[in-house]
């Protein structure tokens, strides 16, 4: 009995003293990944002494796999990939490499793609905040002003009003104008071809209505009459009882704010049913998706198909740089097109300014890039043309004025970039002609007079 006792206390003993010896193992075990951690994570900046991160920087794309425009989705998300992994990583801002991740939106909705890129990737930049903003405007503006971060460029965020974004409060900086403008834009070539009257067809999509409802406004400003404005609900299967529709109305010209498939499949309808219009469209029809549904063989029927928006400068330094890289680099020119589709040279300049910006800034922060993105854009400064060269710039310690592939990389009060308004034919072998650039002066005027702006009070916005 005795030594039972004793093994007992014996086996209680060593039990204890092996508690004690896995407690002590895991607090090593912790401590030692910590500081690995830190070590790995910061480093020193002698100039300050402060501690400077060098973990990867997550990038996180609000991306389109589903819904209405899941056939863009992996070329948009090609868009991102290419400057982040074919230009800025082979020498990031701040030494900091850019690693990529991508939350579709399609079918959990903006809001919830952008939470989690914060939540799930800890994003500090979040790419292509866009038409759902909205309706998590309130989650983000308090999110900035706790975090100061992340940082927001944006290539899908025409529809957001243009009163909004652009400071570091609220940091959103948009390529690719106003949707607005397209709509504008599309009117300015009606009139410039002697249109007196058209038909606006959109599908129900936020950007679309915008961009319709600019189209309308923008026909009464320089006298345009708009005989009908047809809504569809986008996906559709035929859009025979639209074409009818237009067919009666007779119009000189039709305004298409609609998806790159839908817009293929409408004129294709049309084309079968024997019209021959002149078709004004918008910046997803330079997507190989438009020319598959509609057929190269109907371009010839139709007065003329082409997309109002936009265009690149090809004369410059940046154009020579980017259009080369990316139809000689496997994966893209090959796979999505021509460098000359606007959103493949419109999301470089944006995420290649995004990445000098941060250079200068010293800082991913959102109070400290908005108005570097100001800084690097503008004159006065030593005009640059590409990444390397602009980034060689600001390291040696002087002012750059970025000059990219859609020219000026100015921006308005609200982070809306200064883009050149363009009407882009389609030809006969289904790719994108001359671009006709339209007067800018009085694209702007107009663009100003019939772009919605968002009512606020202070923090408040409504729209």
């Amino acid at each position: 009995m005795n030594k039972k006792k004793g093994w007992l206390r014996l086996l209680m003993a060593l039990a204890t003293l092996a508690l004690v010896a896995s407690a002590c193992s895991s607090d090593a075990t912790s401590t030692s990944t910590d500081a690995s951690s830190d070590s790995g994570s910061e480093s020193t900046d002698g100039d300050s002494g402060t501690e400077v991160s060098t973990d990867p920087v997550a990038v996180c794309e609000l991306a389109y796999y589903t819904g209405d425009f899941a056939d863009l989705g992996a070329s948009l998300t090609a868009d991102v990939t290419f400057p982040v992994e074919e230009v800025i990583n082979l020498d990031p801002p701040l030494g900091r490499e850019w690693q990529m991740y991508s939350e579709d939106l399609g079918t959990v909705g903006e809001a919830q793609a952008a939470r989690a890129c914060l939540e799930r990737h800890n994003a500090e930049v979040v790419v292509s905040i866009a038409h759902g903003y909205r309706e998590y405007r309130d989650f983000m503006i308090e999110y900035w002003e706790e975090n100061d971060a992340p940082i927001g460029p944006s290539v899908h965020g025409g529809a957001i009003p243009g009163n909004i974004g652009g400071s570091g409060d609220e940091p959103i900086f948009r390529a690719q104008g106003l949707d607005a403008g397209l709509g504008t834009s599309g009117v300015l070539y009606a009139e410039s071809i002697g249109a007196e009257n058209i038909v606006i067809f959109q599908t129900e999509v936020e950007g679309f209505i915008l961009a319709s409802d600019a189209a309308e406004g923008a026909a009464d400003v320089v006298g345009i009459d708009v005989l009908a404005r047809i809504r569809a609900q986008p996906g559709q299967p035929s859009y025979r009882a639209q074409v009818e529709e237009i067919a009666d109305l007779e119009p000189d010209a039709v305004i298409v704010q609609a998806g790159t498939v839908d817009s293929g499949a409408l004129i294709k309808q049309a084309a079968e049913a024997g019209l021959s219009l002149e078709w004004i469209g918008e910046t997803g029809w330079t997507q190989p998706e438009f020319i598959g549904t509609l057929g190269a063989e109907l371009v010839d029927t139709q007065e003329g198909i082409g997309f109002a928006a936009f265009a690149h400068d090809d004369s410059t330094p940046a154009w020579e740089f980017f259009s080369e890289k990316w139809n000689s680099t496997a994966g893209y020119g090959d796979t999505f097109g021509d460098a000359s589709d606007l959103y493949h040279f419109s999301t470089y300049d944006v995420m290649v300014q995004t990445a000098l910006a941060v250079e200068a800034a010293g800082s991913y922060s959102a109070s400290a890039w908005a108005p570097a993105m100001r800084e690097v854009g503008s004159a006065p400064g030593t005009e640059c043309f590409t990444y390397e060269e602009c980034l060689a710039l600001i390291r040696a310690g002087e002012d750059i004025d970025y000059q990219g592939v859609t020219g000026s990389g100015d921006y308005t009060e609200g982070g809306v970039n200064n883009v050149t308004a363009a009407y882009t034919p389609i030809g006969s072998d289904g790719t994108a002609g001359t671009p006709v650039f339209l007067d800018a002066e009085r694209s702007l005027e107009i663009v100003d007079a019939v772009a919605p702006l968002a009512e606020c009070d202070g923090a408040v916005c409504d729209w």
